[in-house]
């Protein structure tokens, strides 16, 4: 039946695009999470080289002060992200289930299909 294979077909087009929004948020996420760290690695640098590490100090390096403030809104991003993330996810559940039903319901009148009629 041409419209249970559009229903599965739809179904499996949906669980595949929602994993791969799962899996394309969890790419940003190590990759803002990695930027972060170097940042974080680059600002005890910096601050090691001027011997300074009080931040509202008049001669904190503006190098640091920088990229603490690129390092900040990168984890404000993370915090963003991980937000969509969990909202990805149970889209994903859902989608999953919905495809599970597909399935059984296929199967359900395939067999059906094959009982003879009793007439």
């Amino acid at each position: 039946m041409p419209k249970r294979e559009n229903l599965m077909r739809l179904s499996r087009f949906k669980v595949t695009e929602k994993r791969r929004q799962v899996e394309q948020l969890q790419l940003m996420l190590n990759e803002f999470e990695r930027m972060a760290a170097e940042l974080d690695a680059q600002i005890a640098n910096e601050e090691k080289k001027s011997g300074i590490t009080d931040v509202t100090h008049f001669a904190y390096p503006t190098f640091a002060k920088a990229a603490r403030t690129r390092r900040d809104n990168l984890m404000n991003s993370v915090g963003d992200l991980r937000i969509q993330m969990n909202a990805a996810r149970l889209s994903l559940e859902e989608a999953e289930a919905e495809f599970a039903n597909a399935e059984k319901l296929e199967q359900r009148e395939a067999v059906e299909d094959r009982r003879p009629a009793v007439a």
